[in-house]
């Protein structure tokens, strides 16, 4: 049964649990981050969000990639652990969508509009953070689990060269997806009168 916004916005959660199958056809999935890229809004309009999605043999290359990163930095008696975690709840899903920013638009732009130069760099990230919301309550919405995962800088060089992305794509998160196998445990949420104020005058 399709779930309204409200519903999918509220049931989407950090998903580890996942595994290879998928709800929809890639073609689907496609159709769904465009849509998201279409018409998720950014400052200035500047549409500086850069998304690639990876399945198959991509997406295992993705987690070969970040395991060899780890590797030169994690003691090899502390490795199993982390290979097993990102085996276990990463590379084992179905695919993986990448969320880029084009930092040769923000630079244009800071050019151009020089009162906000300091600006658009925090502008772009947060319309990359609205394409990641997006899409993975779209995702949430079609059955599937997924969660964000924040392996950069240390793979943006091997991730570029695997793909021959432009040099000015910034990495700013991985997600991982695939259908849920487990659900998550309970969600700790602060009081909303500690964090939701209104006036009236």
């Amino acid at each position: 049964m399709t779930k309204s916004f409200k519903e999918a916005l509220k049931a989407r959660r950090t998903f580890y649990q996942i595994d290879s199958k998928s709800t929809l056809s890639d073609k689907e999935i496609r159709d769904l981050i465009r849509f998201a890229v279409e018409h998720v809004p950014s400052a200035f309009n500047s549409q500086s969000t850069r998304v690639v999605l990876l399945t198959g043999k991509a997406h295992e290359r993705l987690w070969n990639i970040v395991k060899d990163a780890l590797r030169k930095r994690i003691p090899a008696e502390a490795f199993s652990k982390t290979e097993e975690k990102i085996d276990g709840s990463f590379a084992c899903g179905y695919g993986t969508i990448l969320y880029f920013e084009d930092v040769a638009v923000v630079r244009s732009l800071q050019e151009r509009f020089p009162a906000y130069k300091e600006n658009f760099p925090v502008w772009s990230e947060q319309t990359d953070a609205m394409h990641q919301l997006a899409v993975w309550t779209m995702l949430e919405e079609a059955g599937m689990g997924a969660s964000l995962q924040h392996y950069n800088p240390l793979i943006d060089d091997e991730v570029r060269k695997a793909w021959n992305l432009p040099d000015d794509w910034k990495l700013i998160a991985q997600m991982p997806f695939g259908v849920p196998v487990a659900q998550p445990g309970p969600k700790e949420v602060m009081p909303l009168d500690k964090r939701v104020f209104e006036f009236t005058d």
